[in-house]
């Protein structure tokens, strides 16, 4: 398929992509859409370097655009031919250098081409994970299949046992009755002798038989613990992990609950069933009986599973978390945090019969205060397991000497301290004994409520980044996270909060303000310190939270409905609105206010200085784009934002927001006439330099303050679309003051 076709068949967010490449100048889409076959098969990358070429390939383009003019002129389509005309002038320009054109049309259909891959990629990720989900679905069905196997193979080894007994029953019936008769015929003596003989090893192969079985029962079960251990337990886990810190990942217990019991079920019976060959070896054995010989080593193996099998079975299903809190693992001391174990051996018999007790680890001193042990039982898990459900513990820190902050010479900071609960109880069943012992994922541990914020980083990338989850030492070498892995997380931050997480147009915009533009940002790391250490104004952290916070507080409802386009910077901004219809805006997260929301708009590219939770706790986002003004001519008050980019009209995205009272009975009327109405010539923004962005500002240079006040005086590509523009302190050109919010910045 023609890579034009391909374009016009894509999904409306990847149009609009194709939209805003095309609104520049440079290659009218018209013209791209009516010569699309003639424009693809030209080889303009040679001819960006050939000018015989480059100037043939123009005078070609400009006969095709007369052919299709004349086709305009014949379906009478007059504005079409009006196009044509335009465009076949502007292309008559490029005649002294046809290779700067050349030049042009090869970059925009290189353009197209990174289009296309952007959805031939997200297709096969989409395809890569429906494909997991089958694998996935698969592997269950898989494991049912061998539990149920397992299963039938224990009811054939009672019956095979069941057997055994009556043989061994028959023979000792017949043995005994051989004893009493003791009849003087040699004859029927060694007949006799010779069924009970037969008999006796009838009895010997049955042994054999059934220890041979039991061996490869063992073998079987001893599969199975190893994928519900080493695979399920630890996938479960790596979920939990990263549903700690947002993920949509499930984590729910119930369907590993029923293996685990499952196979605890077998091996229990394993044990009843070797309880029965010592009853039978006691009643009656043999010189080389194979029982004798074989039972202690099968009473081992199985003994050593079950203990592996229960070992495994106790996790923390719910993992420390205070209700106040940013998110689970973070603790304050001497407020309550509550935590949940489970066991995923499930016996109805057991039930408030196992004690759970609560201790930390020996890092820094911590008293565990509160209800520190309870009985595991049914009635606290909705789904009927076997839950510990510790609800009102707190932490109070050891003021002795003897407490030490640490065991480690390591110098880390408060939040980059990790700790680890541990929950302790005995598991007593049938005569089987075993000491069972959990812990937490690691935890950070404030005294203060303004070490949350960083506390909360140090969650995100130890649980991002570790799978090791006994590694409290995880900061002394703290590893880079790659850029995928990192964007992720990033999206989960916004899909927890608000149920809808970043797309890819909004991470490539926050890959860009951390690396600067890259071919391809999945090769990039992202360093911990440049994420949040030190919780500085700097921190992209601090910078990102504060729009986490305002955008759950007050914005959510936008967030989701998709209507804030969030992280695009100022160059971006321009390049967007550019070639828009009158009164286009978009909404953006400022760059330099932590916290901060604005809107810029076509006409006199405007933005307004960033609203805070200062203004968006006394007046609604919504109400503030419905009943914003500037006053024009005449002081005539104008709504200027009329279409949410790309062309939305203002209330069909906003409307159902609205609150019904308007005007003088709005209940935001004191905020709007005080703070939402402006003159034309107001008072401008004013920003520092961002110390997060990539690269530095460019000097002030005298020509660059000229374009920026008569930017019409200067060709089109004096300053490219996609170069961010400096930050520049325009409050040396305003002699007026700056405004505290709702400020307008040229």
């Amino acid at each position: 398929m023609a890579q034009w076709e391909s374009l016009l068949k894509l999904p409306a967010s990847y149009r609009l992509q194709l939209d805003d490449l095309y609104d520049r100048d440079f290659l009218p889409m018209d013209v791209r859409h009516h010569l699309s076959a003639w424009i693809e098969k030209q080889d303009w990358q040679r001819a960006t370097q050939d000018h015989a070429l480059a100037s043939v390939l123009l005078q070609v383009l400009l006969e095709n655009l007369d052919i299709q003019h004349s086709r305009f002129v014949q379906e009478e389509l007059f504005l079409q031919q009006h196009n044509i005309r335009r465009y076949k002038h502007k292309f008559q320009m490029h005649q002294d250098d046809p290779c700067k054109l050349a030049s042009t049309i090869h970059w925009y259909l290189e353009k197209e081409k990174e289009i296309l891959k952007d959805v031939t990629l997200d297709e096969q990720v989409q395809r890569l994970t429906v494909t997991q989900e089958t694998m996935e679905i698969s592997c269950q069905q898989d494991l049912e299949c061998k539990m149920s196997s397992l299963k039938n193979e224990v009811q054939c080894m009672e019956h095979a046992v069941i057997c055994l007994e009556e043989q061994q029953d028959e023979f000792d019936f017949k043995y005994q009755t051989h004893m009493l008769e003791a009849t003087a015929d040699e004859a029927l003596k060694k007949e006799q002798f010779k069924t009970l003989q037969m008999l006796i090893n009838k009895l010997n192969e049955c042994r054999k038989s059934i220890l041979m079985d039991m061996n490869k029962l063992l073998d079987r079960v001893e599969g199975l613990i190893h994928r519900l251990v080493d695979k399920e337990l630890i996938d479960w886990k790596r979920r939990q992990q990263k549903s700690c810190i947002g993920a949509p990942d499930n984590v729910c217990l119930d369907q590993m609950e029923k293996w685990f019991t499952g196979v605890a079920v077998c091996l229990f019976q394993m044990l009843e069933f070797l309880k029965k060959l010592d009853e039978l070896v006691g009643k009656m054995t043999y010189p080389n009986d194979p029982v004798k010989a074989q039972k202690p080593a099968l009473q081992t193996r199985t003994n050593s599973l079950l203990q592996t099998l229960l070992k495994s079975s106790f996790v923390v299903e719910t993992q420390p978390s205070m209700p106040q809190g940013k998110g689970p693992l973070v603790l304050r001391t001497n407020v309550q945090f509550s935590a949940k174990t489970r066991i995923l051996v499930k016996f109805p018999e057991l039930n408030h019969s196992m004690t759970v007790a609560v201790c930390m680890d020996r890092y820094r001193r911590f008293n565990v205060l509160g209800t520190r042990t309870k009985a595991l039982n049914m009635a606290e898990s909705h789904s009927g397991g076997m839950v510990a459900d510790f609800r009102h513990l707190t932490l109070r820190e050891q003021k002795s000497g003897s407490g030490g902050k640490g065991v480690s010479d390591i110098s880390l900071s408060v939040t980059e301290e990790l700790h680890l609960i541990y929950f302790d109880t005995l598991f007593e069943l049938k005569g089987f004994s075993v000491q069972l012992q959990t812990c937490s994922l690691p935890v950070v541990i404030i005294s203060n409520s303004s070490q949350q914020q960083s506390a909360w980083a140090s969650i995100l990338w130890c649980n991002m980044l570790s799978q090791d989850h006994k590694d409290v030492m995880f900061f002394a070498n703290t590893p880079a996270a790659p850029w995928p892995q990192f964007a992720e997380m990033l999206s989960w931050q916004f899909l927890s909060a608000t149920k809808r997480g970043l797309d890819g147009a909004q991470l490539e915009m926050i890959a860009h303000r951390l690396f600067g533009k890259q071919e391809n940002y999945d090769t990039c790391n992202v360093t911990w310190s440049k994420f949040s250490k030190g919780n500085t104004p700097e921190s992209f952290w601090v910078w990102l939270d504060g729009i986490l916070v305002m955008v759950k507080m007050y914005l959510e409802d936008l967030w989701r409905e998709g209507l804030i386009m969030g992280f695009v910077n100022k160059s971006k901004e321009k390049s967007l609105l550019k070639r828009k219809q009158r009164g286009t805006f978009l909404l953006r997260f400022s760059e330099s206010v932590i916290g901060g929301i604005t809107f810029s708009w076509v006409e006199i590219n405007f933005t307004v200085q960033p609203f805070t939770k200062v203004d968006l706790s006394q007046i609604p986002f919504h109400e503030i784009i419905r009943n914003f003004q500037i006053l024009e001519a005449e002081n005539v008050p104008e709504n200027p934002l009329l279409y949410l980019y790309p062309n939305i009209p203002k209330d069909d995205a906003f409307g159902k927001f609205y609150t019904e009272k308007t005007g003088d009975d709005s209940p935001y009327i004191k905020y709007i006439k005080t703070k939402l109405v402006f003159p034309l010539e107001s008072t401008l923004e004013t920003y520092s330099p961002d110390p997060m962005l990539s690269s530095s500002a460019e000097p002030q240079t005298d020509e660059l303050l000229q374009y920026l006040n008569n930017p019409n005086n200067f060709s089109a590509d004096f300053l490219p679309s996609d170069s961010p523009l400096p930050d520049l302190n325009l409050s040396s050109f305003i002699s007026t003051p700056i405004q505290a919010c709702g400020g307008i910045y040229l």
